[in-house]
């Protein structure tokens, strides 16, 4: 017996890569597995397309890439690429986007949360914003990043470490609560 999965257009969230370094194939692999729309920048786009990876949209200020037929150009302009990206996703009705980088600055993505949702993998870090009253399961002495500053943080199921990480205490569910609309956490792969 078989099953099929019928998979609609941006049912599955769009895959924007903006550097590889550091980046395993086997998550790469999985982040392709469902076909997503592959957004990339010129470099990486180049990069995806010698590993066989066939990309959707380049966008960037100068595009000189030798790509595949039927890929879409996005030139910026004086927009940052990384924005535009996410400009072109949000407003094409994406829900969703992976993001592939080995650079993380969050001030890039945080216009874009009521926008679209975000994950941002970088190296072994999954990095993506939680809400006030966030609430996740996780094994204990799991590594637990805040990379946001906010007020008032109050953890349930964490111990704060010195440098600045937490650690799960204990099998199960840990919280974050905080004054503000959201933080980003990141988590170890």
């Amino acid at each position: 017996m078989s099953s099929h999965h019928v998979i609609r257009e941006k049912q599955e969230p769009a895959l924007l890569v903006i550097s590889l370094i550091n980046f395993s194939d086997e998550l790469l692999g999985q982040l392709l597995e469902w076909s997503p729309t592959v957004v990339a920048l010129p470099h990486t786009a180049e990069e995806l397309n010698s590993l066989g990876i066939k990309v959707d949209v380049v966008v960037g200020h100068e595009v000189t890439a030798h790509l595949q037929e039927h890929v879409k150009l996005i030139f910026t302009g004086a927009e940052n690429p990384i924005a535009a990206a996410l400009n072109y996703l949000a407003n094409e009705g994406y829900p969703a986007v992976n993001v592939v980088t080995d650079d993380v600055e969050i001030n890039q993505y945080e216009q874009f949360i009521e926008r679209i949702n975000l994950v941002i993998y970088s190296g072994t870090q999954k990095i993506y914003p939680v809400s006030s009253g966030f609430s996740k399961w996780k094994p204990a002495g799991e590594r637990v990043r805040i990379l946001s500053l906010c007020a008032d943080l109050q953890t349930t199921g964490l111990l704060a470490q010195p440098d600045g990480d937490h650690i799960t205490l204990a099998d199960g569910l840990f919280s974050l609560t905080f004054t503000g609309p959201y933080l980003f956490i990141a988590e170890e792969l």
